[in-house]
Parts: C-alpha cells; sequence; structure tokens
C-alpha cells in the first residue's frame, strides 16, 4: 500500500498497523511553514544516532535553493552514510522494524529511510562449539552485516559475490547466498536461490530452519549441510567450490554441499602439519565405527555366536555375566538409554556443574548397577567406549544419526545375530551410496572415486601437493601453481 502524502495520517496508518505498540516514537518538525516528521521503535534504534544525524539536522535546515523541493533540502541535508527511499507502508515497517528511522515530509510521495540501527548484538568473540588450539579465534555472531565482513576481510576477491532474498512472511529474514563467482557452477547458485524464495512459512527464526526446509525428497538423519560459527572454515569452503549460506540473526552459517568425509574432517586440520592432520583422520574413522557397532557387535557375538570369541575371553565374559538377571541384549539397551539420558541431561544442564553432575552420575550409577548384579562390568565397558567414541565429532547432528543408527543395528543384532547385523549394514552403506546434495553423491570422493579429491579426503596431503579443489565441486580446479617452476624462474 502506498504511503500517503500526509504526515498524520501516515504516522495513523504506522500506530494503527503495530496496535499502537508503546516503543513507536514519533515526531513533528515545523520549519518555515514546512513540516517534517521521523519515526522509530526505540526498542531496536539509537535515540543518540537520531539525536546526532537526524535532529540537529532538520533543525540547523536553511531553505535557500528556492528550485529544489523541500523534500529533496531534506534528504540533501542528513548526513548519514546508509541513506535509502521508500514508497509503500510494507517496506517502511520493514526497515522500522530493521531499526531503521523513517521521515516524512508533507506533500511528499516518498519517504526517507536512515540508518539508526541500535547495538543488540554480542561482539566479535571466541566459537563455543568449535574450539580450537592453533588458528583464528573469531566467529560468527547474530549481526548479519558483520558475519559478511568477517568473510569479506578473509577474501578480498571482486569475484565474492552475495545474492540476498527475504525469507519469511512475517519475520521477513535477510538470507544471504555467499559465493564465488568463477569457481561455483551458475545452475548450483541458481538452485538454491530458487528453494530459498519458494519457502513459504511464518518466519525464520534459526538457519536450521533454512537446513531443514531446503532438503527436499531424499531424508536422512546424517547431514547433507555443514552447520557452522567459524569464518575461516567458511571460506575455505568458498575456495573449494562450495556455498555458504547466512541467515540473519543467526551465528551458524550453512556450508553445501557436504559429504560424508566433510564431518570427519576438524576446522584444526587446515593449521596442522599433513601427517598429524590423518592421523587424526583415521582416528575420527575407527571412532565412528566403534560409536556405530560395537554395542551391535557385542549382543550377536554373545547371543548367536559365541563360538568367534577367543576361548579365553569368553570364558572371562561369563564370569562377569554370572548372576545377571537379563538377556545381552537387555542389558545393553538398558545401559545405552542410561547415557543417552546422561547426555541430554549434560547438554540442558548449567554450565558450572553439568558435566560435573554427569560424570560422577555415571560412575555412581555404574558402579551400583555392576555391585548390584543388575550389569555385566564388560557391558558398563562397551557402552562407555561407544558413547566416548561419538565425542569426538564436533557436528550435533552426526552424533544424532551414529546413535540413531546404533539403535536399528542393536535391533538388527538382537534378533537375528549377525546376519541381521550385516543387513542393517548393507542397509546403511545402501542409504549413504542414494543420497546427494546439489548433484554431489555423498560417498564422494570414494564413490564414484575422484583420484585429485582423495588427497584430502581421510589421508591428507602436505599443502604443496594439494594445488587443485575437488573436481566434484567445480571446473576451475586450479587452486596453486607449480611451485617448483617459480623457485626455478
Amino acid at each position: 500500500m502506498k504511503i500517503d502524502t500526509n504526515i498524520d495520517k501516515i504516522f495513523e496508518t504506522i500506530n494503527t498497523m503495530n496496535g499502537k505498540s508503546s516503543d513507536i516514537v514519533t515526531r513533528i518538525i515545523e520549519k518555515k511553514n514546512y513540516r517534517v516528521g521521523y519515526i522509530f521503535l526505540e526498542s531496536v534504534s539509537s535515540d543518540d544516532k537520531i539525536s546526532d544525524f537526524l535532529n540537529k539536522a532538520i533543525i540547523n535546515l536553511d531553505r535557500k535553493k528556492l528550485f529544489d523541493s523541500f523534500y529533496e533540502q531534506v534528504k540533501n541535508s542528513i548526513y548519514n552514510s546508509n541513506m535509502k527511499t521508500c514508497e509503500t507502508y510494507e517496506d517502511m515497517f520493514y526497515y522500522l522494524a530493521s531499526g531503521f528511522t523513517i521521515i516524512v515530509v508533507d506533500n511528499s510521495t516518498k519517504a526517507i529511510v536512515i540508518e539508526t540501527r541500535a547495538n543488540l548484538d554480542r561482539g566479535v568473540v571466541e566459537s563455543t562449539s568449535e574450539t580450537i588450539i592453533r588458528g583464528p579465534k573469531d566467529s560468527f555472531t547474530e549481526n548479519h552485516n558483520k558475519n559478511l565482513g568477517l568473510m569479506r576481510k578473509r577474501i578480498k576477491d571482486p569475484n565474492l559475490w552475495y545474492e540476498d532474498v527475504k525469507v519469511g512472511r512475517r519475520s521477513k529474514t535477510k538470507v544471504t547466498v555467499a559465493f564465488i563467482k568463477d569457481i561455483v557452477p551458475d545452475w548450483k547458485v541458481q538452485r538454491i536461490l530458487d528453494d530459498l524464495k519458494a519457502i513459504d512459512i511464518d518466519a525464520i527464526i534459526d538457519s536450521g530452519y533454512i537446513r531443514e526446509l531446503i532438503e527436499k525428497n531424499q531424508k536422512s538423519v546424517f547431514p547433507k549441510v555443514i552447520s557452522t560459527e567459524r569464518p575461516d572454515q567458511a571460506c575455505t569452503s568458498l575456495l573449494n567450490g562450495k556455498i555458504v549460506i547466512l541467515v540473519e540473526n543467526t551465528p551458524f552459517v550453512l556450508i553445501l554441499p557436504a559429504v560424508l568425509t566433510d564431518f570427519i574432517h576438524s576446522p584444526e586440520d587446515n593449521y596442522q602439519k599433513s601427517f598429524n592432520i590423518s592421523f587424526s583422520r583415521i582416528i575420527r574413522i575407527i571412532c565412528f565405527f566403534i560409536a556405530l557397532i560395537t554395542p551391535a557387535l557385542y549382543i550377536a557375538l554373545m547371543t548367536y555366536n559365541p563360538e568367534i570369541i577367543p576361548d579365553q575371553l569368553l570364558i572371562s565374559v561369563a564370569i562377569q555375566r554370572d548372576g545377571v538377571p537379563f538377556p545381552t541384549a537387555i542389558e545393553v539397551l538398558l545401559f545405552v538409554l542410561t547415557f543417552e539420558v546422561l547426555r541430554e541431561a549434560d547438554i540442558h544442564s548449567p554450565s558450572f556443574s553439568g558435566s560435573a553432575m554427569n560424570v560422577v552420575g555415571a560412575l555412581i550409577l555404574g558402579d551400583a548397577a555392576v555391585a548390584a548384579g543388575i550389569v555385566s562390568p564388560i557391558v558398563i565397558i562397551v557402552v562407555a567406549a561407544t558413547s566416548i567414541s561419538e565425542l569426538v565429532f564436533y557436528d550435533v547432528d552426526v552424533i544424532d544419526a551414529v546413535r540413531e543408527w546404533r539403535i536399528l543395528f542393536i535391533l538388527g543384532a538382537t534378533f537375528m545375530g549377525i546376519v541381521g547385523f550385516m543387513l542393517i549394514f548393507i542397509m546403511f552403506i545402501a542409504k549413504l551410496s542414494s543420497l546427494e546434495c546439489l548433484g554431489t553423491p555423498y560417498l564422494t570422493p570414494f564413490s564414484p572415486i575422484s583420484v585429485r579429491s582423495l588427497k584430502d579426503s581421510v589421508i591428507r596431503l602436505s599443502r604443496k601437493h594439494l594445488k587443485n579443489r575437488p573436481t566434484y565441486l567445480t571446473k576451475n580446479v586450479k587452486r596453486m601453481g607449480d611451485l617448483n617452476e617459480k623457485n626455478n624462474n
């Protein structure tokens, strides 16, 4: 709806639209038979900025250029680097809610918009969810412009493009798609923009909404999008040929496409020697399979195929299980559930008491259960090793996915032993093989095989050998020149 040309009517309409909210502030200033009015929301605007940039400019306005309209005089007298115009009430209220001040002049069909945002967000601080020993310590914040700046200061290339989309009927949340123009294929960017524009929802409060809504037919508990609050990881992904989605009011950005090997990588991998990185990644893969299959494998061997276990170990386990009233499967499920309850309690407990309470709780429960003869010590060891192994991953979605598949493995082993275990394992591989994100298979670079991309998958070669970007992400693969040729020259 077009704005009116009368200031009183404009103020009345805005107050009616917002139910005469208490944070709406209006003022009218008369200047040489002309009236200038401004309106802002004091909950999101800075009164100091309004006084410095607006009040003084309007009060000191001296109409000397008789041939210019009063609207142009007002516009040219305000000293603010971020100035816009709007012509509809919808745009006007969007700017008001974003911390802007609206200036209106009688008999004008346009309103002047200047930025007077209050500082409602925290500053740039160290990452809390992806802590590292070596590397940059800054992280994204809830301030959208700061997040864009944190990436721009690292990649000073004009080919780093930002495309904005407003998502949410009521929130009108700004979502920015960041990509390097000459690296990322155009169709991938266009597909993401189309998916974002097709979202029809009341509000986008966090980037998790976007991550869930852009996943279409292929539903999976394993994440196909990386969520991070580290600007260095986002910039590394951009340079490799990936796309970054930044959502207003959240410190977590989305990186896609993601493949399974991305989740065994750590932000610190870029700042250590290649041998140490490769060793750490192998440890993470071992932990992945320990967390996924160890309880199920224990159930299958103890219940259906004890002949596979060495005699001495079998005798030791049998002695420990003497007097335990529950079958092996119930025993394992009982303590897996107990550890999951402790994990949830740790997440939701205050940071100053959560970890200590849950460590004590696990020790007391485990010791009391063994002493009471409810479970055997070997089950405590198996479940504890499983729970510890999944903690090597940064991404919570990976931990949740491993937890859910672990239950399926346990059920398969409970009812069919090794046969059921193998059936679930085949289903697991088949499901991962069927996934894709932006045309990229989830098991890349192993299936389909990509020799160049294998250099930075599980085993990472030294930096001087990583001359090319992953071929599954871009055709512009040249990342580094030949150092030997430069030295010779």
